[in-house]
């Protein structure tokens, strides 16, 4: 049945915090209650409703303990409005992108507390195959709290499509020698199909962790910090195995260590996946965030492609993506986008299995291949709390000092600052009342004089640097 607005009074009132730039959060019981999630998806349909009518919403959901109930709401919103429900059950988020992707849907919703703590969920979407974030979900607020929602009789098909997208993954592999190699889904929303890659992919493989709990009784799903790689760093030192994988609890985001245990981080595997892309494709746009290392836009550019630093944040980086028609983007945090032979969203999955390929083709260990990229010293990213309202009149303020003092700077996200062959980097956090800093340089000496200047920097703001 055709979908039909309804006007009435105002709906329903959220916690107005749960409203993030890139999706919506909460911690259920306390700021995100089921009923939030009915008219979320409400608000949702009756937009997807204005360009496609009847057409699918793809629904899924992670392993946390509230997702099955938030999961039934959402679906029960989302045909209260007229459109049609596509079920895929319980899997990674890179799942429900791909089913929105390959089913035409008109959009989707997955049900994910991502690498946040068990009492907190939320929703991420795709929208007409496109990301949806910033003005997009503040509007999905502004429409339930309107009560201007479409109304209707949709229905719900419940598909199982794990197996179809497990062969879409296996179909990345084009290596030529056998591995050994150690997984962790961290119980995580990737386990079921972790296991599957596990049993078809040659080589020798161990799954931790596989079983998926939303109560993360192993170690918090969040592989971009290193005491959550402790587990899989003694599987692969321990087993003396090629390469160690991580996932975060729904499988946007990956974590490396190589067969010495060592970390990988996002902007050293963009390096390896940038050369073996351009290799094929000369001349290509490769993104990355403005937290990435200066090496990395010099060593894209070495290898024949061209660099773009862009906003952090997977919804921008995406959209860029589709913009400029590059093959490859990656975060620090570890999202990592193939539009190479894939679809240009951040599936965790499908880069640990173009990492398997490449290091099988290579005759050198993941070790060797680390050890040969071009290296920098650079402190950890450096997050602090600021004001919500503070945060960024404090950039405002340290770029205007800047310009006067004539620095050479990028403002593309906060200000990144250049300083010889180092940089510092200033930004306000699009999601959390923080400012976020990072440093790099050739040397040590170099680092320290760096962090000084930033240090002075926020100190004119009245902030200090932790």
């Amino acid at each position: 049945m055709t979908a039909q607005t309804a006007q009435n009074k105002p709906a329903h009132i959220f916690t107005p915090t749960i409203f993030r730039e890139y999706d919506i959060r909460g911690i259920v019981g306390e700021s995100l209650f089921e009923q939030d999630a009915y008219y979320i998806a409400r608000a949702f349909a009756t937009k997807a409703a204005q360009v496609n009518p009847g057409g699918i919403i793809c629904v899924g959901r992670d392993g946390r303990m509230s997702s099955p109930q938030m999961h039934e709401a959402i679906c029960r919103g989302v045909v209260d409005s007229g459109m049609n429900v596509l079920d895929i059950g319980l899997g990674p988020t890179p799942m429900l992108y791909y089913a929105a992707y390959t089913k035409k849907a008109a959009g989707g919703i997955m049900i994910t507390g991502s690498h946040n703590p068990p009492d907190h969920n939320g929703f991420k979407f795709v929208f007409q195959n496109k990301a949806f974030y910033g003005a997009a979900i503040s509007e999905l607020k502004t429409i339930a709290e309107s009560g201007s929602l479409a109304s209707g009789c949709g229905k719900t098909e419940k598909q199982d499509i794990r197996e179809t997208y497990i062969k879409a993954l296996l179909s990345a592999y084009d290596g030529t020698r056998e591995l050994s190699v150690a997984w962790d889904a961290g119980n995580g929303a990737t386990g079921e199909i972790m296991q599957a890659l596990c049993e078809r992919l040659p080589g020798k493989h161990i799954a931790l962790n596989e079983k998926i709990d939303g109560t993360f009784p192993a170690h918090h799903p969040d592989p971009t910090v290193p005491e959550n790689l402790k587990q899989v760093i003694s599987e692969v030192r321990g087993k003396k195995m090629d390469v160690g994988i991580a996932f975060d609890g729904d499988g946007d985001r990956i974590g490396v260590v190589d067969d010495e245990g060592e970390i990988l981080w996002g902007d050293q595997l963009l390096m390896l996946y940038a050369a073996d892309i351009l290799r094929e494709k000369p001349g290509a746009t490769i993104i990355a965030d403005v937290k990435a290392s200066g090496a990395l836009f010099e060593e894209v550019e070495r290898l024949g492609g061209i660099p773009l630093m862009w906003k952090t944040g997977h919804s921008l980086i995406k959209s860029k993506m589709a913009e400029t028609g590059s093959p490859l983007a990656g975060e620090m945090s570890g999202h990592l986008f193939f539009a190479d032979k894939y679809y240009g969203f951040d599936d965790a999955l499908y880069a640990a299995v173009r990492l398997l390929g490449l290091l099988s083709r290579s005759d050198k260990k993941l070790s060797d291949l680390r050890k040969a990229l071009p290296k920098r010293i650079n402190t950890p990213e450096i997050r602090f709390p600021c004001d919500d309202l503070r945060k960024f009149k404090v950039i405002d303020e340290v770029k205007s000092r800047l310009q006067k003092d004539g620095a050479k700077f990028s403002d593309v996200d906060g200000v990144r600052v250049s300083v010889g062959s180092g940089w510092w980097l200033l930004r306000a956090s699009n999601t959390q009342a923080l400012l976020v800093a990072r440093c790099e340089a050739e040397n040590a000496k170099g680092l320290e004089q760096l962090q000084s200047d930033l240090k002075a920097q926020l100190a004119k703001s009245n902030v200090e640097l932790p």
